[in-house]
């Protein structure tokens, strides 16, 4: 299925009610995360209670998009409509100055030069009318 707007064809992600929060941060180009109230802990993905004390008592911490390269995995091979269209693509793991680790595709300049270490910044593209997508671009 193809968004008519963007013309995107892979998956959409699915907006509940935990992720709702992050999703308007995103229409808004700002990269949210959580944060616990009990402990302190930041962290991404969102979650209904702390990763590390289980609390319930989270709120959400705008990040400035800041990062550095962790990890990653270029690929080339990928047969599946909506991604073989953007071969060759890098995922990877980004490590936010705010603290937590985020996965999310490298976009801009070319793949190979993409090294650990390297410095990134978020960037948002919309891929419905409704959804922006975490992304990040060298610095």
């Amino acid at each position: 299925m193809t968004t008519p707007s963007t013309g995107y064809r892979k998956p959409i992600p699915y907006v509940d009610e935990v992720s709702k929060t992050y999703w308007k941060g995103a229409q808004r180009g700002e990269l949210l995360v959580q944060q616990c109230k009990g402990c302190g802990q930041r962290q991404f993905y969102p979650r209904p209670l702390c990763a590390k004390c289980w609390s319930t008592d989270l709120e959400w911490l705008r990040c400035s998009g800041q990062g550095t390269v962790h990890s990653f995995t270029l690929t080339y091979q990928n047969g599946q409509p909506g991604f073989r269209e953007e071969l060759p693509y890098v995922f990877a793991l980004i490590d936010l100055d705010e603290g937590p680790r985020v996965t999310a595709n490298i976009v801009g300049g070319k793949p190979e030069q993409v090294k650990i270490g390297m410095r990134v910044s978020a960037a948002f593209d919309w891929i419905s009318p409704e959804i922006r997508l975490l992304r990040f671009r060298p610095v």
